[in-house]
């Protein structure tokens, strides 16, 4: 992990630098993490989805690699704003969707996976981004831990090394943005 973390850090600078071909080599460097966050992800969404994970990642490459360089920092850094593109790929789909057509397919949702009520996925989807976003103004690094724990799919120790906390407080901020989330979304 520490060799991952240094390469990939590296390969973060050398894109910021423009140095040539950067973008490709740290694509080819993070594609399968990114191929299993976008997996596990979709794994929560309705069984009819129309995004597959690789479009997933695909659509989130072009977020990441077809803007601007970004002043990354690190590893951590890079699959922070990662899990930010995924959340917004996945919530500009629905929007779409939505307004295509009313209606779809059923399917559990919930933050902790266990026992949700069948729901439209889509508005549902919806509802977390608007309640994330209330969540935002309220407590902004709570709603941080969240995008990067579920949308993300890092770790605590990861989504604590992004945030620059304690695994302490992240833990203390992810069963308060759990908790006010579930309040939201009933």
């Amino acid at each position: 992990m520490a060799d991952d973390t240094r390469n990939i850090t590296g390969l973060l600078q050398d894109w910021r630098t423009g140095k040539p071909g950067a973008a490709n080599r740290l694509m080819e460097v993070v594609y399968g993490e990114l191929h299993q966050i976008a997996v596990r992800q979709m794994r929560r969404e309705r069984g009819e989805h129309t995004l597959q994970a690789t479009a997933l990642v695909h659509e989130m490459y072009l977020r990441l690699f077809g803007s601007e360089p970004i002043d990354w920092q690190n590893r951590a850094h890079f699959f922070a704003v990662a899990a930010q593109q995924l959340r917004r790929v996945l919530v500009d789909h629905a929007r779409r969707r939505q307004r295509e057509k009313r209606g779809g397919g059923q399917i559990k949702f919930s933050l902790d996976e266990k026992d949700a009520p069948v729901v439209d996925q889509d508005e549902r989807l919806l509802e977390m981004d608007q309640a994330l976003a209330r969540l935002e103004s309220l407590d902004e690094r709570a709603a941080k831990v969240v995008e990067l724990r579920y949308f993300g799919g890092l770790s605590e120790k990861e989504t604590a090394e992004a945030l620059g906390i304690s695994v302490a407080t992240l833990k203390r901020d992810w069963e308060f943005a759990r908790t006010w989330l579930a309040s939201q979304l009933m």
